[in-house]
């Protein structure tokens, strides 16, 4: 299993690579048309960007690049940390550390860090609505930042996944997780943007759906979802560092 769960990893770290392809050539502007962001009819005269540059070979010109909003989804407070529920906050909580990107911030009712990976700009965030209530976060974040669909990256609990294994997709619907669900509902519908999927295992034989996702994980699951969460942390942050 460990081997399985090893190479199913890499294989979405190649898949991440390519879905990153994007910002190995930096764009020359982050502001996107309307036509390709959400969320603007709301906006009025608010325009506001994350944006990180560099000056050219000859010193005189600078190059932007694209922002990534990367959101972990789980219910806030101390009764749910180390759930099985709450693995995204973890994703979030490893990036945070391993890069020096504190979470210092409240903003569209979200526990938000703003920096960079690299010459990336990177928006972290930990949604404080409960998760049901995630896309009430989400949205409003990503209009506010000007961030386009396929820079958003979901990162969230998967039961039919075995645990501590990881599936990245480009697309998708919600697979009935209602904090998904509600990420979709508040951009407008749509399923276009990525997201990572961490495995957390089925409960065992008749256990309650709701009381699995918020019990915390043993020591053995433990181990296998922190090595999971620091290899793809590590992937991440060095696919964004050197493209």
């Amino acid at each position: 299993m460990f081997f399985i769960s090893l190479w199913i990893n890499i294989f979405c770290y190649v898949c991440f690579r390519s879905m990153l392809h994007a910002i190995s050539v930096p764009n020359t502007c982050i502001l996107c048309p309307r036509s390709r962001c959400f969320g603007q009819r709301n906006q009025g005269s608010t325009r506001f960007c994350l944006r990180a540059s560099l000056p050219d070979n000859n010193g005189e010109f600078k190059v932007e690049y694209t922002p990534w909003l990367v959101v972990g989804l789980g219910n806030p407070g101390n009764k749910y940390h180390g759930t099985r529920h709450n693995v995204g906050f973890e994703m979030i909580d490893q990036i945070s550390q391993s890069e020096g990107i504190a979470l210092n911030t409240i903003q569209s009712k979200a526990l938000v860090g703003i920096g960079a990976i690299g010459e990336v700009p990177i928006l972290l965030a930990k949604p404080q609505a409960y998760m049901n209530f995630s896309g009430e976060s989400v949205g409003p974040l990503a209009a506010y930042y000007q961030v386009p669909l396929r820079h958003i990256l979901l990162i969230y609990d998967e039961m039919s996944l075995p645990n501590g294994v990881l599936r990245l997709q480009p697309k998708g619907g919600h697979g009935h997780h209602n904090g998904v669900k509600s990420v979709m509902g508040h951009l407008d519908g749509s399923r276009e943007f990525p997201r990572l999927c961490i495995g957390i295992g089925n409960p065992p034989g008749a256990m309650d759906m709701k009381a699995y996702l918020l019990q915390k994980f043993s020591p053995a699951e433990r181990n296998q979802v922190f090595s999971c969460l620091l290899s793809f942390s590590l992937f991440t942050c060095t696919t964004l560092k050197f493209g």
